[in-house]
């Protein structure tokens, strides 16, 4: 298992949150998910031979998330 950190700029509100939590953890390569609502920091711990940081970024962007 690899982690990577990313900060989304929509993750510091309830509703966003929520919904970003849905979208990760529709995604089986992701095992964990870990959101700090003060600065948007998101803690992602995948399965690196299943998935790229690349991919999850995309998948953030996609559905209208930004990245910092």
């Amino acid at each position: 298992m690899q982690t990577m950190t990313v900060h989304i700029k929509e993750a510091t509100a309830e509703k966003p949150i929520q919904s970003l939590e849905d979208i990760l953890a529709d995604v089986p390569e992701i095992e964990r998910a870990l959101i700090d609502v003060e600065n948007g920091e998101v803690k992602i711990t995948f399965d690196e031979n299943q998935i790229s940081e690349e991919q999850i970024v995309q998948r953030i962007q996609v559905e209208g998330f930004h990245i910092l």
